[in-house]
C-alpha cells in the first residue's frame, strides 16, 4: 500500500496546477509556420494594392483597392470588407492593437486618410464598411496642404477637377508633385533601429517627367498614441476632417522620380532596415530601381532638396534628408543604389530573412494575387529567391546581413 500523502499535498497541488494553468493561458503563442504560396482569390474589384500579415494567429489580408480580403495560413478565405470608394493601398499588422493600417485617398474631394480596420471582427465574406464602425479613419492634413498646394502661384489649384482632369500628371500644382499616399508601415523614428514606434506614411508622387521638384519621396512619420480622438467611423457622405495637425517628423529621400511614389513601404526590425518598393520611375537620367532601402540607424540631416525651390526662390528648399543603404546597384552617374525587383503590389518582412512578396494576376474584373515566400540573399542582381520547402526547424534559414 502507497504512503499516504501529507495534508500540505494536497493543499499546495491544486494551487500549483492553477498557476501553471494560468502561465499556459496567459503564455504567448508561438508564431505559425509560414505557407510557401498563398493565392488571394479572384475579385471584381482593382487590382492587390498592399498585403499584412499577422504571424501569431496565421491571417493574411490584401487590399484590392475596394476590397479587404482576409485569408488564414491553410488558405481558407474567413471573410471580405467592401463598401467605399476610395483608394484602399498600402496595409500593415499593427501587433500593439491587433489591427490593420492601411492608406486610403479620394483624391477628388482631397480626403486623405489612414484607415484603421478592426479586422479580428472580419468574420464572413460580404461584410460592408459602412454597417458596422470596423472602418476608422484618421485625416492627415499634412498630405492635402501639399497635395492642394499652389506651386505656380497663379492663384488656381489644378487639380483632379480642374482643367487637367484628363491629364492630371501635367498640372504645375502639389507640392513635390504630391498625388496622395499610399505606402504605410510601423518603425521606430529615423535615425533609430528601437524605441518608440511610429506609422511612417509614404506619398504618392505624380510621374511628371517634366518636373524638377518630384525626385525625392516624401516621408510622414506619426505617433498614433493618442490617434483614438481622431479616429472616426467611415463616412463617405460626410467626410470628416479629424486628425494630427502635423506629423511628428517629414523626410525626403532622393531615388529620382518614380511613377506614384512609394506603393509599398515596410520595416524589418532584424534587418534594421526600411524598404520602399515603387513603380518604376522614366526619367532618362535615373537609373529607375524598383527597390530601394534606408538603413534604421542612418541619421537625417537638414540638407537641399535638389530641384525644390526655396520659397524665397533662393536655391532650393531645406529639408531633413534620409540616405539610401549602401547596398545593392549603384549608378554610376547619380551614386543612387537600389534593385530591380519588383515589389510594388505587397511587400512583408516576416523575419529571419524571410519575405512575402504579392505579385498582380487576372484582369480586370477578375483581380487576383499570388502571394510567395521568398529569402534574402544580400545580391545585387538578385537579391531574393524563393523558398522551396519547409527550412529545418520550421521556416528559418541562415540570414544574410545586409552589408
Amino acid at each position: 500500500m502507497p504512503s499516504p500523502r501529507p495534508l500540505l499535498h494536497y493543499l499546495v497541488a491544486p494551487l500549483a496546477c492553477l498557476l501553471a494553468g494560468s502561465a499556459v493561458a496567459t503564455a504567448p503563442a508561438a508564431p505559425l509556420p509560414l505557407p510557401l504560396n498563398q493565392n488571394g482569390g479572384v475579385w471584381n474589384a482593382g487590382h492587390v494594392q498592399g498585403i499584412a500579415v499577422d504571424r501569431r494567429h496565421g491571417f493574411i489580408y490584401y487590399s484590392f483597392t475596394t476590397l479587404l480580403a482576409k485569408y488564414d495560413f491553410k488558405g481558407h478565405l474567413i471573410g471580405t470588407l467592401t463598401g467605399w470608394t476610395g483608394h484602399l493601398g498600402d496595409l500593415d499588422f499593427n501587433d500593439s492593437d491587433g489591427k490593420v493600417y492601411g492608406s486610403l485617398e479620394y483624391k477628388k474631394n482631397q480626403g486623405f486618410y489612414i484607415a484603421i480596420l478592426d479586422v479580428d471582427r472580419i468574420d464572413h465574406v460580404g461584410m460592408v464598411a459602412g454597417e458596422s464602425d470596423i472602418i476608422r479613419t484618421v485625416y492627415l492634413p499634412e498630405v492635402f496642404k501639399d497635395y492642394a498646394a499652389d506651386v505656380n502661384g497663379d492663384g488656381v489649384f489644378d487639380g483632379d477637377d480642374g482643367k487637367y482632369r484628363d491629364d492630371v500628371i501635367a498640372s504645375p500644382d502639389h507640392r513635390y508633385d504630391c498625388s496622395g499616399i499610399d505606402g504605410v508601415a510601423f518603425g521606430p523614428a529615423f535615425g533609430h533601429s528601437d524605441g518608440k514606434t511610429y506609422l511612417t506614411v509614404a506619398y504618392g508622387i505624380y510621374g511628371n517627367t517634366r518636373r524638377g521638384d518630384n525626385d525625392h519621396q516624401v516621408l510622414l512619420q506619426y505617433d498614433i498614441a493618442d490617434w483614438a480622438r481622431y479616429a472616426a467611423p467611415l463616412s463617405e457622405s460626410a467626410p470628416h476632417r479629424n486628425g494630427p495637425e502635423r506629423p511628428a517628423g517629414k523626410y525626403f529621400l532622393r531615388t529620382g522620380n518614380t511613377s506614384y511614389g512609394v506603393q509599398n513601404l515596410s520595416y524589418d526590425p532584424q534587418m534594421r532596415r526600411w524598404f520602399l518598393g515603387v513603380y518604376q520611375g522614366s526619367k532618362p537620367a535615373f537609373p529607375n530601381y524598383l527597390l530601394f532601402a534606408v538603413e534604421a540607424r542612418a541619421r537625417p540631416a537638414m540638407r537641399p532638396l535638389v530641384g525644390v525651390p526655396a520659397p524665397d526662390g533662393k536655391g532650393w528648399e531645406q529639408g531633413m534628408m534620409l540616405d539610401l543603404a549602401a547596398d545593392g546597384l549603384k549608378d554610376p552617374a547619380t551614386g543612387i543604389r537600389g534593385w530591380r525587383q519588383e515589389a510594388n503590389v505587397g511587400f512583408q518582412p516576416m523575419g529571419d530573412g524571410l519575405f512575402y512578396i504579392a505579385a498582380k494576376a487576372g484582369a480586370k474584373g477578375r483581380q487576383s494575387a499570388d502571394l510567395r515566400l521568398m529569402r534574402w540573399t544580400g545580391d545585387a542582381e538578385k537579391p531574393f529567391v524563393p523558398v522551396t520547402s519547409p527550412m529545418p526547424g520550421g521556416d528559418r534559414p541562415p540570414v544574410t546581413q545586409a552589408q
